[in-house]
């Protein structure tokens, strides 16, 4: 018997989004993803809220939990240093602080990060990790559409600038090979649309990804938590039967001809 792990629905693609900083443009951007059914991850800097006189202008508080809703936020610290640089406990407090205002402002808990100007270190990793942070995305891009083999050095495939997106996007709508997980990562600011005067970018991409019966989206916590639940199932000598000890279901595929749900806390014969 060969099993293979997939995606929820049996589904061997992923597609994520990640944005930065939380400026205005993103009003714009979520519309987009809404309308194609693309879901992104949002880092925001919950200190830089409701400031006055910054251009562009910040989503005011009162309304990140409704624009956001059905995407992930995440934190970017308070006030976006260049953490590398700075002592160990303001990082602390520039992360667990950020983390609570959000918290507070969507009722949720909040476990992801994008790391300000891209700065970080082996000890702010750890101290992130500690902190409650589950992952944590890095803008060095990696041209392999996989997993994070660290997901607190999370590498995308790509910036929206790239050059090759569309090509990039058409490879992977057009890979069919379901022994492997792929995942195509996508990463910018929304504001960049608006300095570079080129929105018909990720309306193209948003358009030629959306819709696609074969692609799971999801956000940045969906895919560290799914897959988080995949490694923790529980399989017989034989592996003809799997114990799902977490919460969520988990699908794998068997044989390369059906595929099957395990559902979470179930004893499933396969």
């Amino acid at each position: 018997m060969k099993i293979y792990t997939c995606f929820p629905k049996g589904k061997a693609k992923a597609l994520t989004m990640s944005y930065d900083d939380g400026k205005i443009q993103d009003e714009r951007l979520v519309e987009i993803f809404n309308r194609h059914g693309i879901r992104g991850t949002f880092n925001l800097n919950y200190g830089m809220m409701n400031k006055k006189n910054l251009t562009p202008p910040r989503i005011p508080k009162e309304r990140v939990k409704e624009l956001y809703r059905g995407h992930e936020i995440a934190t970017h610290t308070m006030t976006h240093p260049t953490i590398a640089r700075c002592p160990l406990t303001q990082v602390a407090k520039e992360i667990l602080e950020d983390r609570e205002g959000l918290e507070a402002i969507t009722g949720t808990i909040v476990r992801g990060h994008a790391y300000p100007n891209g700065s970080y270190n082996e000890e702010i990793k750890l101290l992130f990790r500690q902190m409650g942070i589950a992952y944590a995305r890095v803008v060095e891009a990696v041209d392999d559409y996989a997993l994070p083999t660290d997901p607190m050095e999370w590498h995308p495939t790509c910036h929206h600038n790239a050059p090759d997106l569309m090509e990039k996007a058409k490879f992977f709508a057009e890979f069919k090979k379901s022994q492997y997980l792929k995942l195509m990562y996508v990463w910018g600011h929304s504001y960049e649309f608006d300095n570079n005067d080129n929105w018909n970018v990720i309306e193209e991409f948003c358009d030629y990804m959306g819709g696609r019966e074969d692609i799971w989206y999801a956000t940045n916590i969906e895919i560290i938590d799914y897959m988080e639940a995949a490694k923790s199932l529980r399989f017989s000598a034989d592996c003809t039967k799997v114990y799902n000890p977490s919460a969520d279901s988990v699908w794998l595929q068997i044989d390369g001809e059906r595929c099957v749900e395990i559902k979470g806390g179930s004893l499933v014969t396969l």
